[in-house]
């Protein structure tokens, strides 16, 4: 709990969620063309912010714009290598 983590620490778990974008299924109510458009907005966060976005995903058009690319399978995380330089 935060209320357990020294001020030290708290600042440290900011910090870190400063750096981190976090997008679970983002696309998923979206048409095509809005889908892209929020992943264009996603990278160029990334790259104007140096930050890292983590994005969850199931639709397979969007996962070929991001630079590295982990499938979990089995409780097992696996990279693939990614050949998206982002959509900026």
């Amino acid at each position: 709990m935060p209320s357990q983590l020294s001020g030290g620490e708290q600042q440290r778990v900011a910090i870190a969620c400063a750096l981190v974008i976090l997008a679970d299924e983002p696309t998923a109510p979206l048409d095509s063309e809005r889908a892209l458009a929020v992943i264009r907005i996603l990278n160029r966060m990334a790259c104007q912010y140096q930050i890292a976005v983590i994005v969850v995903t199931h639709d397979e058009k969007i996962i070929p714009t991001f630079r590295r690319i982990y499938h979990i399978r089995d409780g097992r995380t696996h990279e693939e290598a990614g050949e998206g330089r982002g959509l900026e």
